[in-house]
């Protein structure tokens, strides 16, 4: 058997150790996102502003509020997420905690870079949307304008807009390390991957125009080719770790 036995521990020792790892949790929570809100609240970081900022030059004027509490809704909306990512690093530190004893040590080996993998690859995914791929979307819907219309966004519907494809874009990039996983526990082989690349690009085609908001054929592409080139990644990351699980079993054999 590859790797140590995981240690036991009574059940009444594992609720006291869940029950003090989700206190430090709700803390962490809790500080982060009143640091956040803070930070918001007193213009330190203007989320309306940056958020907008791949629209403004589209505008002839301000945002428009349809509701007085829109603003402080999208505050506290801003406050949570980056409360979120502010107490990230304690909350998976915790989970990490109580979930390692019980994992075997090459387990624990797989576990940590799926985890830091799937984090830097979130950040890159909605990186690229708000930074490449909202813009071209937005020069596309204002390609539409007309002179007897003036386009005036609301700020709840456009910070919507923003988000759902800042979350769709970092949700598909996640697609290497479940791929990853999947050829690490032997469910997925690299050559089953490899021959289904046809329909591979057609479901990448299909899951690109549930994600994206509206009808435009450019967001449709921008998301469509970047998922295709994670599957063509995520066949060469199975195949990596089924050439590695065959020398660990022909070494084991031996």
């Amino acid at each position: 058997m590859a790797g140590s036995l995981p240690a036991e521990m009574p059940f009444l020792e594992h609720l006291e150790e869940l029950r003090w790892r989700l206190f430090k949790v709700a803390l962490a929570l809790a500080i982060g996102i009143g640091l956040s809100f803070v930070l918001i609240f007193t213009k330190q970081v203007d989320v309306v502003a940056l958020l907008s900022e791949p629209i403004r030059p589209y505008l002839k004027g301000p945002l428009i509020v349809t509701h007085p509490g829109d603003l402080f809704d999208i505050a506290m909306d801003a406050a949570i997420t980056l409360g979120l990512i502010m107490a990230s690093p304690v909350i998976a530190w915790q989970i990490w905690g109580f979930l390692s004893p019980a994992l075997y040590s090459h387990e624990r080996k797989v576990v940590i870079p799926a985890l830091v993998g799937a984090a830097l690859l979130f950040l890159m995914g909605m990186t690229l949307a708000f930074k490449y791929v909202v813009p071209v979307t937005l020069a596309f819907f204002m390609n539409f304008q007309s002179d007897v219309v003036q386009v005036m966004p609301t700020v709840d519907k456009y910070v919507g807009f923003i988000m759902s494809m800042c979350l769709a874009f970092g949700a598909v990039f996640e697609l290497p390390v479940v791929i990853a996983l999947l050829s690490a526990l032997g469910i997925v082989q690299p050559e089953y991957l490899a021959k289904f690349r046809r329909h591979a690009a057609v479901g990448c085609l299909i899951a690109a125009a549930v994600i994206t908001p509206g009808s435009d054929p450019t967001s449709l592409l921008l998301l469509t080719v970047p998922l295709y080139a994670l599957y063509e990644v995520s066949i060469t990351v199975s195949r990596l770790i089924a050439r590695r699980r065959e020398r660990s079993l022909s070494v084991g054999g031996a």
